[in-house]
């Protein structure tokens, strides 16, 4: 039971400062795995043409569902709005 809900918190939502000083948001359950793929140019299209890029934000605990809305509710928020949530820095 105690891996199992383990498991179901696994994932997190961060965020990554581009070269071109743009925020990408995203969501893993394998956040160091994930962060060497955005730096080899292999995890999105949108980083692959911004590198390198800088983790500037994490925030842990989610299952995938509840990830995946959060990453939503980032992506929709403002520059100035995400900028305040990396100098907040929840973790």
């Amino acid at each position: 039971m105690g891996e199992d809900l383990k498991k179901s918190a696994a994932y997190v939502v961060y965020l990554l400062q581009c070269a071109d000083q743009s925020l990408y948001t995203g969501i893993t359950n394998h956040l160091e795995q994930r962060l060497r793929m955005h730096e080899q140019g292999k995890a999105s299209k949108y980083t692959r043409s911004r590198l390198p890029v800088k983790l500037v934000y994490v925030e842990r605990g989610y299952d995938k569902g509840s990830a995946l809305a959060r990453e939503k509710a980032i992506k929709k928020l403002s520059r100035q709005e995400k900028l305040l949530l990396i100098k907040q820095g929840v973790d």
